[in-house]
């Protein structure tokens, strides 16, 4: 076996080492996700309670059961005075929101973009 063999067969085996790492990386974050997705994202203990007056809905779709919708509006609450803030959330057709409600939200404290409804679909 000449020169070029020798290193050819170096250069696969490196090849195979950096797939290997690419597919234990992936592996890896595709667990994470699971657990994550398991445990949800819940709110601190310390959470604060506000209000979302919406000032934007998407169009209720046709189809009935769980739907996605985007909301936009204006979140307020304890140390929050006002901020627009918008999301898209997966509500049931046959309690779709309408501009002008008004719905129980509650966000970390001073962290009002990352809001969640209390009680969507209701």
């Amino acid at each position: 076996m000449g020169e070029g063999g020798a290193r050819c067969a170096y250069h696969g085996g490196v090849f195979e080492l950096a797939m290997l790492a690419v597919m234990v990386a992936a592996l890896v974050g595709m667990l994470v996700l699971v657990f994550r997705g398991r445990r949800g994202t819940a709110l601190p203990q310390d959470a604060e309670v506000g209000s979302l007056y919406l000032t934007g809905v998407s169009p209720r779709p046709e189809a009935m059961g769980e739907q996605f919708v985007t909301l936009t509006g204006n979140l307020s609450g304890p140390s929050e005075p006002g901020k627009v803030v918008y999301g898209r959330l997966v509500w049931d057709s046959a309690y779709w929101p309408a501009i002008g409600d008004t719905l129980t939200v509650a966000y970390p404290p001073g962290k009002p973009d990352r809001w969640q409804i209390v009680e969507p679909g209701k």
